[in-house]
């Protein structure tokens, strides 16, 4: 019988980890908002990368409190989102030299105007 492979079993064990942070976070960004998201940025939100696959990244990371939410979920490409971990996004941005008061306004812009177009909270 053979062993599973360390890397394989710490991989999974962060993957555990992970679920449970996120399940007890409170998230609750619908599948609707993240398509909603995804149309408004329409690229990496981070590095404007267009044409690749994007992802869900937390502005601020889920480990540093943040939530899987319509403020807080950004589309990032594989390399921003890997690259950011779970560093705070001003300070990532700067080390990164990325355009970080471009960011924070379309941030801004794009939240406010998903949170209207959602309407009032139930």
């Amino acid at each position: 019988m053979s062993t599973p492979r360390p890397s394989q079993s710490r991989r999974a064990r962060a993957s555990r980890r992970r679920a449970r942070r996120v399940a007890a976070s409170g998230s609750d960004l619908t599948d609707a908002e993240w398509f909603g998201i995804l149309e408004a940025w329409a690229r990496c939100a981070y590095c404007g990368a267009d044409g690749v696959a994007l992802q869900k990244d937390c502005v601020l990371p889920i480990s540093r409190g943040g939530r899987y939410t319509l403020d807080n979920v950004v589309p990032a490409c594989r390399s921003c989102n890997a690259s950011k971990s779970n560093e705070e996004v001003t300070v990532w941005m700067r080390r990164r030299r990325l355009d970080e008061p471009a960011f924070l306004v379309a941030w801004y812009g794009i939240a406010a105007s998903l949170r209207a177009a959602s309407g009032p909270p139930a």
